[in-house]
């Protein structure tokens, strides 16, 4: 990951990993708390379903500087059985990055749907959340709808090289640039490419520097 780091011109990355199943939540923050350093920045795992969560979370807030949670992988929906747990992220003014939107391989009602996404948002309001895959992947009109212009950080993972010109510039006019942060989805996808891409967009260099590192930069205060 540095070397690729290095050849993308990038300075620093978050690092996530998922807990699929509640049990193997400590043994992979372990894991991601031992890789932390000057270019590494851990976003751990947490599972809506883990019994004595409270105290992974203090955990969490002194070594981390966020949590990945994936819906889908941890089959649970966004808008029910994690409620407790985001009050408590909330108190602690972590950060969430979560999935949002449709695998390729989803079946059936999607756990992160635009519209269940929102009922978190409208619920806890200082909750800090970063909506990957530019809110919702491949639900990107709905996203649109219901979440641009919201209290919710959209991350360009996977989505923004291959959403509609159009429909871009449409989320660029109602959601604006100081809630969008570029990510990498690596090693799915090749960093350098999606940076590439960002840099020939027809925006202000003000506004792909606050995409490429201010924004997040400021959310996490780094």
């Amino acid at each position: 990951m540095l070397k690729v780091m290095d050849e993308a011109g990038i300075s620093k990355s978050v690092v996530s990993s998922v807990a699929s199943y509640p049990r193997q939540v400590v043994s992979i923050n372990n894991w991601l708390f031992s890789i932390k350093q000057k270019r590494l920045i851990p976003f751990v795992s947490i599972h809506p379903f883990l019994d004595g969560f409270k105290d992974e979370l203090k955990r969490i807030q002194d070594n981390a500087f966020g949590i990945k949670l994936q819906p889908e992988f941890q089959n649970f929906y966004v808008d029910e059985r994690a409620f407790p747990l985001y009050e408590e992220i909330q108190k602690l003014n972590l950060t969430i990055l979560l999935h949002c939107g449709a695998e390729i391989s989803s079946q059936g009602e999607i756990r992160s749907a635009p519209e269940r996404v929102l009922k978190v948002i409208e619920k806890f309001p200082e909750l800090k959340i970063i909506g990957a895959h530019m809110g919702g992947f491949l639900m990107w009109e709905e996203v649109l709808e219901k979440l641009a212009g919201k209290n919710i950080y959209l991350d360009t993972s996977d989505s923004i090289r291959i959403m509609k010109k159009e429909l871009l510039e449409q989320f660029f006019e109602k959601h604006g640039f100081d809630k969008i942060i570029y990510g990498s989805d690596f090693p799915i996808q090749d960093p350098k490419e999606e940076i590439e891409f960002i840099k020939t967009l027809n925006i202000s260099e003000e506004n792909k520097q606050k995409i490429l590192s201010c924004n997040i930069k400021n959310l996490i205060n780094l």
